[in-house]
This record gives C-alpha cells, structure tokens and sequence, in this order.
C-alpha cells in the first residue's frame, strides 16, 4: 500500500470517528442519555447499581443539558412544566456540576412540610397506605416501612420510611419560589434533598434551568458488586428490574 493510499485510509478512518463522535453528542444532548444509580436515596425504586435511561427533550434544553454544563445562554429553550411525581436527574445547586435524582414533589408557589415523617402539601396531608411485604423486596430496604404515597391529581409510588425520630421526620414550612422546584428522594430518612438547605449538601430549592431530564426506565439492574466495569459481573443481574418502567 502506498503512503497516499495509507494517508487516505487514515484519513477515512479519522472522519468515520469523528462523525460517529458527533452523533453520540447529539444524541447525549438532545435525546438520551444512561445514569448509574450512585445512591440509595431512591429505595424502594431505585437502587444502587440500576442502570436508567433519562430523556433529555422532557422539560427543554438549557446549559446543563450539555456535557460540563458551558454556559452558554441563560433559561431554558424549548421548555415545557414538569409535573409532581416526576423523578428527575438534576445538577444540584451546590456546585451546578453534581448529577443528582429526586422526585419532584413541590411546584411553584407550593407550601411543603414533613410532620411526623408524613408529607403535607398546601395545607394538607398527602395520603399514604402501608405496603404489605412480600418476601420479594430487595434485602437494602431491609428494616424500612413502605408506604405507598399518593399525590393530588392521583400520581402514586411507592417510598420507605425508617420509622419516628429521625432527622427530617418534622420540618418547618417550605414555600416554594417561583422558577424553583421542591425535590425528595423516595428513601425519606436517608436523602438530603430540598428538605437541607445546599449550603448544608442538600438541595434546597431546585432551579429551573438545573434540570437535566426525566428518568423514564431500568434498563439493567446489577445486584450489588456487579459493575459496568468489570464484566465477569455482568451476569448478577435483578432480572424483575430489568427494562423497568419508573412511575
């Protein structure tokens, strides 16, 4: 092979990547984009380990739909409302560059307070009925009480509670602001999420334009010691989490 036949295959070569890098971009920015479940601040739907998919195009674009958040305009392009109860991959206000996930329980102008580890919103107490166990629950969520918590409009999941006394059991009233939202992880007394202020790690109130997407679904769940990384553990799978729809 000559050096001009060598230097054009190359060249070939080169462009095959970089399109193929240019696709995966666009793909990341605009319509999907895989998340590791760092965390268990999402039991019982979540665990540590779920591999999800989130749907960029959920709530618009804005600078931290792209990778290292630049910033290159303010707001949100394309933005559309999101509702209570969806569970949402943000950047958390602390340093704008954090990936997190929480349900979002509280909207604009909502007034949010935890009494007795039960949520109450504008006034009044969102229903929530005990869970029976079955003897299938995944052992981390060992211990907990489940409810299943039921907002206005009817959208319900499923959320675990360690029982009385804990730290976040009783807070004071949160009056959401305007282009701010109010987030809570499912695992209610091990998530610092808006309930803690983001000086403190927490949340605090979440801004609009922090929005990343929407988690939509389980695409593979990995038993816990099982990695991406190491592929001998790809088999330990939880197979009734596989290709999971999330509420």
């Amino acid at each position: 092979m000559s050096k001009k036949e060598t230097a054009n295959e190359a060249w070939e070569v080169a462009k095959t990547i970089f399109w193929a890098l240019v696709i995966a971009l666009v793909l990341r920015v605009f319509l999907l984009q895989p998340y590791t479940i760092p965390s268990a601040s999402m039991e019982p739907n979540l665990y540590e380990g779920d591999y999800i998919v989130v749907t960029k195009w959920s709530y618009g674009y804005s600078r931290h739909s792209a990778p290292l958040s630049p910033p290159l305009f303010e707001g949100r392009i394309l933005g559309q409302a999101p509702e209570r109860g969806d569970v949402i991959v943000f950047k958390t206000p602390l340093d704008n560059r954090t990936d997190l996930i929480k349900r979002l329980v509280g909207l604009p102008g909502d007034r949010i307070q935890i009494r007795d580890s039960e949520l109450w919103l504008n006034g009044v107490k969102v229903p929530r009925a005990a869970v029976p166990r079955t003897g299938k629950e995944d052992p981390r969520s060992d211990g907990a009480d489940l409810f299943r918590e039921t907002l206005p409009g009817g959208r319900s999941y499923v959320i675990q509670d360690y029982g009385p006394g804990q730290p976040l059991d009783d807070t004071e009233v949160f009056v959401v602001p305007e282009g701010h939202y109010f987030m809570m992880g499912d695992n209610r007394d091990n998530s610092a999420d808006s309930r803690v202020p983001a000086a403190a790690g927490g949340v605090g109130f979440l801004p609009d334009e922090n929005l990343v997407g929407r988690a939509r679904v389980v695409l593979i769940s990995w038993k816990p010691g099982a990695s991406i990384l190491k592929p001998w553990t790809w088999l330990n799978l939880n197979l009734d989490r596989v290709v999971k729809p999330l509420g």
